[in-house]
């Protein structure tokens, strides 16, 4: 019998208030709240800073901090000398730093903060052209919402904090207020929170209840395509994995977004692999290989978020969300290598490797998906450990049918601060997925490049020539944090789509 969940999506995805000035703070304003992060434009060592509350005093102890260590700046953490001996987190930067290195850096800042859980936190950002100013201040920003989102805990005694309630950021001007900053936070804590349940707290029948929540809650349309549907559909590929579960409670999930008045045909597609736990199947993971496979679901919930993120800044065009939920068990019912697959457009599929089970799951939906001719696909998956191999775990990479989106997706990860590197995908690696028996091989036997071979699988089943991105997450997981997030599960993908669908507006 499954269980039904009494609590929340999320525990509390209420996020601070913000108020900005222009202004840097008066010592009146300083001594009011007891936690702050400064940014100072780096300047000589030598010069003295610009003037605001206490800043004497602290140059003298940033100086010191400096002298005693070697290499690039430092944090300082210190308390000051008012009655509330305020807590102050201060560092110096270069403007022309990369995101990555500021939100980085604004993460160590706001650590700087974690133990005290703070309700109120000041912002002063100073030195810095009006530009530059909101630049930094949006990174700052960023870091301090990722730090306060709830994760999931379930010691016996949680950890007590409080919410971040409200933050007072001073030096920046801006007309937008940072809702798009607000807007990334909330599709990726969702994302991260998604990530981190358990399996026991996210199967595929509770995962598809949070989701079905979620979307009464945003006005989604929603349609779901259990195991009866999809074998109406005959669609082998999704079937084949799904398969090996006790519980057939697996499925593909369509929720859309239809912005009022808008476009309804076109818009964007984002499809995720959501394996809420796998195996490895007959093929099985051993020990070292099976931790944290309940995050094998990451993608999709990339996806999710990313949906979320869309619909909370109103975009004006549509967006379809198509979430592969499933489980890869191992059991009497469990598909096997040598098998042969028919996927839902006819192509048949040799199986090689039970574990390659993401491009499985996924070949079925981006079909369904691209069905509808949209203006972009972006698929994301925790698809290959050859990614983590090629890249590490602080990159992820990137896949597309259209070379002239290269240079696009390359700047959306500098400018998001969420690095990505794309790989070839030339026509020739087919070769090594040439089969005897089927139209194609699910992947290679042989050693070699299993995130160009998993791509170039991928792309067999985008139909209608639909332009096309598949993220390869190998940045899903971190240790220490990404960038801003102060978290192991990192989320990424959220903030990198929003610079690359609304600042380099790649939907025709």
């Amino acid at each position: 019998m499954t269980r039904k969940i009494n609590a929340p999506v999320i525990k509390d995805m209420k996020q601070a208030k913000l108020q900005y000035s222009r202004k840097l703070p008066t010592i009146a304003q300083f001594d009011a709240l007891e936690h702050w992060l400064i940014v100072l434009r780096d300047t000589d060592a030598k010069q003295e800073w610009p003037i605001f509350p206490y800043s004497a005093a602290l140059q003298k102890r940033y100086n010191r901090l400096q002298q005693d260590r070697d290499g690039g700046p430092s944090v300082l953490i210190t308390d000051l000398p008012n009655d509330k001996a305020c807590r102050v987190a201060l560092a110096t930067l270069k403007p022309e730093q990369p995101a990555f290195s500021i939100l980085t850096l604004s993460r160590k800042l706001i650590n700087g903060h974690r133990d005290f859980h703070p309700t109120e936190l000041g912002i002063a950002i100073v030195g810095f052209s009006p530009k530059q100013s909101e630049r930094v201040a949006e990174a700052v920003l960023a870091a301090a919402l990722a730090a306060a989102a709830d994760m999931p805990d379930y010691r016996s005694k949680p950890e007590k904090r409080g919410r971040l309630e409200l933050v007072k950021l001073h030096g920046v001007a801006t007309k937008h207020g940072f809702r798009r900053t607000f807007a990334e936070d909330a599709g990726n804590a969702l994302a991260r929170y998604l990530t981190a349940l358990p399996h026991n707290e996210l199967t595929p029948a509770l995962y598809r209840e949070r989701i079905t929540r979620l979307a009464g809650e945003y006005g989604w349309e929603s349609q779901f395509l259990g195991i009866k549907q999809l074998e109406e559909k005959k669609a082998g590929a999704f079937l084949a994995v799904a398969q090996g579960s006790p519980h057939k409670d697996g499925g593909i999930l369509h929720l859309r977004y239809q912005p009022a008045g808008g476009a309804s045909t076109g818009g964007l597609a984002l499809v995720g692999k959501g394996i809420c736990f796998d195996t490895g199947g007959v093929n099985l993971k051993p020990h070292n290989g099976m931790v944290g496979m309940h995050e094998d679901m990451g993608g999709s919930a990339v996806a999710l978020g990313t949906l979320l993120a869309l619909t909370r800044l109103k975009v004006r065009f549509p967006v379809d969300c198509w979430l592969a939920i499933c489980t890869n068990h191992i059991g009497p019912d469990a598909y096997n290598p040598g098998d042969i697959i028919t996927a839902v457009d006819g192509a048949t599929i040799e199986v090689v490797h039970t574990d390659a089970e993401g491009r499985m799951v996924l070949a079925d939906t981006l079909v369904l998906a691209s069905r509808a001719e949209p203006g972009l696909i972006i698929d994301y998956a925790t698809l290959t450990g050859a990614c983590v191999y090629a890249l590490g775990k602080a990159y992820s990479g990137v896949f597309t049918n259209r070379a002239d989106l290269l240079p696009d997706l390359i700047k959306a990860g500098v400018d998001s601060g969420e690095r990505v590197w794309p790989f070839p995908m030339d026509d020739d690696y087919d070769e090594a997925l040439e089969s005897k028996f089927a139209d194609i091989k699910q992947c290679s036997a042989d050693p070699g490049a299993d995130h160009i071979l998993g791509a170039r699988f991928l792309k067999r089943f985008v139909k209608n020539d639909c332009p096309w991105i598949h993220m390869d997450l190998s940045g899903d997981n971190h240790k220490g944090g990404l960038a801003h997030i102060p978290t192991d599960t990192t989320g990424f993908g959220v903030r990198f789509t929003l610079n690359l669908l609304l600042d380099k507006k790649i939907i025709k």
